[in-house]
């Protein structure tokens, strides 16, 4: 190990007297024509490079790694993910737990409740796309006779028209950068039709998922840390992590603050409300109390407070349906917020990915697109970026990694830029990209498929409503939980009324409340959820997301293992 660390030492050192002589050279910038000089290191560069010396054969002997916290990309460090954090971590080592030894923990499965993954949870993809994706994929098995005995007419034709658009008909082969162009064609004829107004495909970008197409939105709009994006509290932590990685202000990173209050500031509210509004820049908060509605006088307060601080606010996120909070914006409210941006400047960044998951009557989705367009609004007036990915909705192909957004009010400029963004990931994957046409345009009536298609989609859907009305109601049930309705999406938020001996008892362990909670009811039941401080919340509440998706016959078990801790829980810690 010594003599590794000598010959690194000398490389380092022969590197630094190689670029001290270069510039040195440089330094003396002589005509190229004349010769090269002679004369002795001067007793500077010899000083310098023995002071080279020195530090390198100091680190080397240390064994410093050459990568460290403390030398990554610092934004690197800032960028939180709760969904996939350490209460998940620590789930999967419990299940490798139980694969070792089955008996030793008072549980027998981890119940993952962390994450929108519908599939991993058992729930079924839709037969129409696996059988079109599945013909792409494996074109010869279309000349085979056998192949119309075991699959559907109407998917047979739907891939052949699919491979005509791909050229080569290759899906294995690298795309136009913004995705297919007859698959953009149909996603935005898909648009047209749910919308009731034009869609160009040459609007539409393909990606991989939603995930990357905000990246490339944050990328974009996001110059210095004087540059902030508006985003909801609670939010997806897709946001804050991707606003924290490409150098923006912190506008909704809460995790980190709220712990910080907690751990090294008394329990008066007013002190714990001024390290909130000095830390963070631009979050604007839903309103539980009225079933997280947004409110525009809020994004009006935050706005000001932001520019007041020397924050140039250069967009609004609006996730609808919400994540994490299941509500359903109302249209009145939709024009309202298309009004605040037009007036304000703002781009719209409209996060739709749930737009098929509506569970209750009243509502119903609209997207800004068409709520922009009903107000008269043109590209002229609003630059605005609606997000979908065919992870969510009713056919959760998350492992598909499809998805797309649709930029309109951009000048061709802009646009370019943006395609050039695209271009530096080569395309998004083919699979995923015809996916997303296949979403956009499902079969319609007097297509072979359309009944059972029909049956598929709709037992989904109506599962998943009667899932949240469960859970829902069971959380209501309990003493020390409120939980509003579940809309849509696919969470609820319940917030923990938690006592002030179980506050200090987490303090005590360094964490937040509501992530001692939620490690105490994992190691208590298998029950994964997350806190939601990883989401943001109002200083001093504290709350946890919990999907829906487990399958609907083993809701009861989750209800009652979930009630079972919560009664000891609040048994322990009453105050």
């Amino acid at each position: 190990m010594r003599r590794f660390a000598a010959d690194r030492a000398r490389r380092a050192v022969a590197a630094s007297l190689r670029g001290t002589a270069a510039s040195s050279s440089r330094s003396a910038a002589p005509s190229p024509l004349a010769p090269a000089p002679r004369h002795p290191a001067s007793p500077v560069g010899a000083a310098a490079m023995a002071a080279a010396m020195a530090r390198v054969m100091s680190t080397a002997a240390a064994g410093t790694p050459a990568v460290s916290l403390d030398t990554i990309n610092p934004k690197v460090l800032k960028c939180e993910y709760a969904v996939r954090g350490e209460i998940v971590t620590h789930a999967q080592n419990l299940q490798q737990e139980l694969q070792k030894n089955p008996d030793s923990l008072p549980f027998d499965e981890i119940l993952y409740c962390n994450i929108g993954n519908p599939q991993s949870l058992g729930q079924q993809p839709v037969t129409y796309f696996r059988e079109v994706l599945s013909l792409c994929d494996h074109p010869a098995l279309l000349d085979k006779s056998e192949t119309h005995a075991l699959y559907s007419s109407d998917a047979i034709d739907r891939a052949w028209q699919i491979l005509d658009k791909i050229p080569g008909r290759a899906t294995g082969a690298y795309s136009h950068s913004q995705g297919i162009k007859g698959l953009r064609d149909e996603i935005a004829a898909g648009i047209a039709a749910r919308d009731g107004f034009h869609a160009s495909g040459d609007n539409i970008f393909l990606t991989d998922g939603a995930s990357p197409a905000v990246h490339m939105m944050m990328q974009l709009l996001i110059r210095s840390e004087k540059d902030g994006i508006l985003c909801p509290i609670p939010q997806y932590p897709l946001y804050s992590a991707s606003i924290a990685l490409h150098g923006g202000s912190l506008v909704c990173s809460l995790t980190t603050l709220l712990c910080y209050s907690l751990l090294h500031v008394e329990s008066d509210q007013s002190h714990l409300n001024l390290q909130f509004s000095e830390i963070l820049h631009v979050p604007y908060f839903l309103d539980e109390e009225t079933g997280w509605g947004l409110e525009v006088d809020e994004l009006k307060k935050q706005l000001e407070e932001a520019r007041s601080k020397g924050i140039t606010v250069r967009a609004l996120v609006v996730i609808n349906p919400g994540n994490p909070t299941g509500q359903v914006l109302a249209e009145e409210n939709q024009k309202k917020i298309v009004e605040f941006c037009k007036n304000e400047g703002l781009v719209l960044l409209a996060d739709e990915v749930y737009q098929e998951n509506i569970y209750v009557e009243d509502k119903q989705f609209h997207s800004f697109k068409k709520i922009a367009r009903s107000l008269g609004y043109t590209d002229d007036d609003l630059p605005l970026v609606s997000f979908q990915s065919v992870s969510k909705g009713y056919y959760g192909e998350c492992g598909k990694r499809g998805g797309y957004m649709e930029i309109t009010g951009f000048s061709p400029e802009v646009r370019e830029q943006i395609y050039k963004v695209a271009s530096v990931n080569l395309c998004s994957n083919v699979s995923g990209q015809i996916l997303a046409s296949l979403v956009m345009n499902p079969p319609k009536a007097g297509d072979e498929s359309f009944e059972s298609f029909m049956v598929e989609r709709d037992g989904i859907l109506s599962s998943l409503a009667r899932r949240a009305k469960a859970l829902e109601e069971a959380f209501n049930s309990l003493e020390g939980i409120t939980c509003n309705k579940a809309e849509g999406a696919m969470y609820l938020f319940p917030r923990l009324h938690l006592p002030q001996k179980a506050i200090g008892a987490a303090q005590a362990a360094g964490t937040a409340p509501d992530a001692y909670y939620a490690k105490r009811l994992l190691e208590a039941t298998g029950i994964v959820v997350v806190p939601g401080s990883g989401f943001g919340q109002v200083p001093g509440t504290w709350h946890i997301r919990c999907t829906i998706l487990p399958q609907e016959d083993k809701i009861p078990a989750i209800i009652s293992r979930f009630k079972e801790f919560h009664e000891k829980f609040m048994d322990e810690f009453r105050d």
